[in-house]
């Protein structure tokens, strides 16, 4: 017996100790209300297959439809042809090419902006951002407390070399202003919102936010990785949407939704950048995005502008939805853009409809529950894409009707 306990012991303090206690996720994969990690056998935008059964996907993030169009298929492989399969090292020795170059340009053009750099994932960006100018002692970072973890970790990282972070509360100017006013004379803030918030689909309020960012000499970074090709005129995001791209001075966003392959990007001022490419090490000594990558989100980008129906017909359906949704009686986030939240607000429930809808009717949805999100706030994510048909729409929404009846949620 007391070998035992002091083999327990032992454990307490071992760093996987943490590990061996975790039983969530296999108490749930017994239960078969396991939601994630689950393995496409083929994906072609609308609709997927799920272990051998066609499912209706309302949990994607290819808000254009555009991973399977020709010519960003065809880019990708000519981009093999041409450079292979991947750069073998980061931008700061071998990893750049003129492709990375090009993109840059039409990117800062597309946005009316002086420079842009890429990276080789949108996660990245957030980190660059942190560690490069949030690393001083009189560096704060002002967080709308529902951003990205990406964000948050880019954050930490400055934090952990000096700067600071406070949080404001979801898109409000009442309690940005109030963490801006407490600020020393000596500090430095820079504000940090998502456009699209992923997880609800709300865009934040940059007519009321902006203001008060100016008002007390801040500096506003602004994520978008949601709202590219989603809103405001041509797709060109949060900030166009209200009017405002002039006083936002740093964009970031991603190529793994609307411009279907992987990849981030960032534009502002051509100094701040290259001061970023420069002092990032997640931008410095990460290895380049691949060619075909870079050259199919190229190709996607371009598409986006010259197949504009995709972005008119991507409106209409999440603006169908919504009412379709609403009409129901199901609680819906106040959404304006290609993502919808169903509110449950109960974890096992939300779990459960999940299931259901699964397994019952062949439509795929994005369930999150706490701690991922406040208690009581758990709920069921759904996105559209502007390649669903009406048809797609309509038997979701007959599935979405019937499980939420069976489960009480309407």
């Amino acid at each position: 017996m007391s070998e035992l306990k002091s083999q327990v012991a032992e454990r307490a303090f071992d760093v996987l100790s943490k590990a061996y206690e975790f039983h969530a996720a296999d108490d749930a994969r017994r239960e078969g209300i396991y939601p994630y990690f689950k393995p496409f056998d083929y994906h072609d935008g609308p609709e997927g297959v799920i272990d051998g059964k066609r499912v209706t996907m309302f949990g994607s993030n290819n808000y254009l439809g555009l991973t399977t169009h020709p010519k960003v298929q065809e880019a990708a492989a000519a981009a093999i042809s041409s450079f292979g399969t991947s750069m073998t090292g980061s931008p700061f020795v071998n990893g750049s090419i003129r492709l990375h170059g090009e993109f840059e340009e039409k990117i800062a053009d597309f946005y009316g902006r002086e420079s842009a750099l890429v990276f080789t994932t949108g996660y990245q960006v957030n980190l660059a951002l942190g560690s490069a100018l949030l690393g001083a002692e009189n560096s704060v970072a002002v967080v709308d407390r529902s951003v990205h973890a990406s964000i948050y970790d880019g954050v930490r990282l400055g934090q952990a070399a000096g700067g600071r972070m406070v949080r404001f509360r979801h898109n409000s100017a009442v309690s940005l202003e109030r963490a801006l006013s407490k600020l020393a004379n000596n500090e430095s803030a820079l504000v940090m919102t998502d456009g699209v918030f992923s997880a609800e689909g709300d865009i934040a309020k940059l007519d009321e936010l902006i203001p008060v960012v100016q008002k007390y000499g801040a500096r506003f970074f602004l994520d978008d990785a949601h709202a590219l090709g989603v809103i405001g005129p041509g797709g060109r995001g949060t900030a166009h949407h209200f009017g405002l791209e002039e006083k936002v001075d740093l964009v970031g966003g991603t190529f793994s939704k609307s411009l279907a392959s992987v990849g981030g990007y960032l534009v502002g001022e051509r100094k701040v950048l290259d001061y970023i490419r420069h002092f990032a090490p997640s931008f410095m000594f990460a290895a380049s995005g691949a060619p075909s990558c870079t050259a199919a989100a190229m190709a996607a980008f371009d598409v986006m502008q010259e197949e504009t129906w995709r972005l008119e017909k991507l409106r209409e359906n999440y603006t169908y939805m919504k009412g379709e949704l609403a009409g129901m009686g199901f609680e819906l986030s106040d959404s304006e853009s290609a993502v919808i939240a169903i509110f449950v607000r109960d974890n096992e429930r939300t779990l459960e409809f999940w299931r259901m809808l699964l397994e019952d009717y062949s439509v795929y949805t994005n369930p999150f529950i706490s701690p991922g999100v406040r208690p009581r706030h758990s709920l069921l994510r759904t996105s559209y894409m502007a390649t669903h048909e009406r048809e797609h729409l309509d038997r979701g929404l007959e599935a979405l009707r019937s499980a939420g009846k069976a489960l009480a949620v309407i």
